[in-house]
């Protein structure tokens, strides 16, 4: 309890600045939060506050607080657990990464589709959120639940990774979002390029899980019918994966 206190005093005292409206608030909100783990303003083995004092310290929605401790997580800075909250796991960013080494031209092939997606999955996204009907809802669900089962078994879940976004692409009801994910099949996704001997395996639990994490937000932005919602964090979920195969390319 006293964590939880200090935490919840610390953003009222330190330096927290309630978000524009202006590019990704997720983003906007993860920055600060990082900042304060990394400098100590929230100490390791210290509850972030509940969603709801976030929300009222950033003066934004849940949905865009629960992005920002996704992005936390994928930097290794926090752990979520049921009934207990979001506890500070340390104060340097260690990311799960999917594979030891990539080869360069398999990174810039990664990299092309990614910059493809991210020019229309985001869009799909929404139009899946104001058009989905109860088959594609099911659909949806079954294909989300599919992408948990795969992961408990610890399997890489290529093949479920990609029939989660294909069925978002057919509930867009535009059967060129539908052949656009046809003709990519399953090399849209990153880790169908890699080989085995890329691959680490001690990481991907934790790489997987974070993947599971941004797909739940995209599905319940969609059944939410909240489509600037269900477009902005298709766009957090690729972007990410962007962001962390770049790394690859730099070193």
């Amino acid at each position: 309890m006293a964590g939880k206190n200090d935490a919840m005093n610390g953003l009222k005292t330190l330096n927290i600045q309630r978000v524009s409206r202006e590019g990704s608030l997720s983003l906007h909100v993860a920055d600060q939060l990082e900042a304060l783990i990394v400098n100590g303003g929230i100490a390791v083995g210290e509850k972030l506050p509940t969603e709801n004092g976030l929300c009222d310290s950033f003066g934004v929605s849940r949905t865009v607080i629960r992005e920002a401790i996704t992005h936390l997580k994928s930097l290794g800075l926090v752990e979520t657990r049921r009934g207990v909250g979001t506890t500070v796991l340390r104060n340097a960013i260690v990311e799960a990464m999917p594979a030891n080494r990539i080869s360069p031209t398999t990174v810039e092939d990664i990299l092309h589709v990614l910059e493809l997606r991210l020019n229309i999955e985001p869009a799909a996204a929404e139009l899946a959120a104001l058009r989905h009907d109860d088959d594609d809802r099911r659909i949806l669900r079954d294909k989300h639940d599919a992408f948990v089962r795969a992961r408990a078994a610890s399997s890489q879940a290529r093949v479920e990774d990609y029939e989660f976004h294909y069925a978002i692409a057919a509930a867009t009801h535009n059967p060129f979002f539908k052949s656009f994910y046809e003709q990519l099949s399953q090399s849209v996704i990153p880790r169908a390029k890699l080989m085995s001997i890329e691959i680490n395996t001690s990481a991907t639990d934790r790489y997987l899980a974070r993947v599971e994490e941004e797909h739940t937000y995209v599905l319940e932005a969609i059944f939410a019918r909240d489509g600037e919602s269900a477009r902005e964090m298709m766009y957090q979920h690729l972007n990410r994966a962007r962001n962390m195969y770049a790394k690859y390319q730099e070193s």
